[in-house]
């Protein structure tokens, strides 16, 4: 098998990357840990992010990216990963905010969603440092600046926080 990504835009954006882009990144994400993946990224627009943010985290706004690991028994043996919503307009808007290429933003979140499907968090310092290290390193791999260093953080910390 290999890493199987199913993409669903219903977003009205036009500014969403090509899906075999998503794939590429998607994979780069992947491979490290797993031969054998599935997963769906569904690209959605404001109303159905903040639909999701508010039913799954109580936070009533739309975020970037959010992630939803499988929870399968284990009898059950299909590589099932997860689901990643990405919300196009935020992660546009914040591209844009942190002068950064669309692109690179794309990549990023789509990294980070994939790296919480695979059980990393930054719930805390040393793990949110385990996880941008992570990301900075298989961004760096597809040709991509590191999307912590220079970047313009929202709310004036030193950190970009991801919401």
């Amino acid at each position: 098998m290999a890493i199987v990504v199913d993409i669903e835009n219903t977003s009205e954006s036009d500014e969403v990357p090509p899906s075999s882009l998503m794939r590429r990144w998607i994979s780069a994400a992947l491979t490290p840990h797993l031969k054998d993946a599935e997963l769906c990224v569904r690209i959605v627009d404001d109303g159905e992010m903040i639909d999701l943010n508010g039913r799954f985290r109580n936070k009533p706004y739309a975020t970037n990216v959010l992630s939803f690991p499988a929870d399968l028994p284990d009898v059950v043996d299909i590589p099932l990963l997860g689901d990643i919503a990405i919300c196009a307009a935020v992660v546009n808007r914040e591209a844009r905010e942190q002068h950064k290429t669309s692109e690179a933003h794309w990549a990023h979140m789509l990294v980070h969603g994939c790296l919480h499907l695979l059980g990393y968090d930054h719930q805390n310092d040393s793990d949110a440092e385990e996880m941008e290290a992570m990301e900075a390193a298989l961004l760096a791999s597809l040709g991509f600046p590191d999307p912590y260093q220079n970047a313009v953080p929202a709310n004036g910390s030193t950190r970009v926080q991801l919401k």
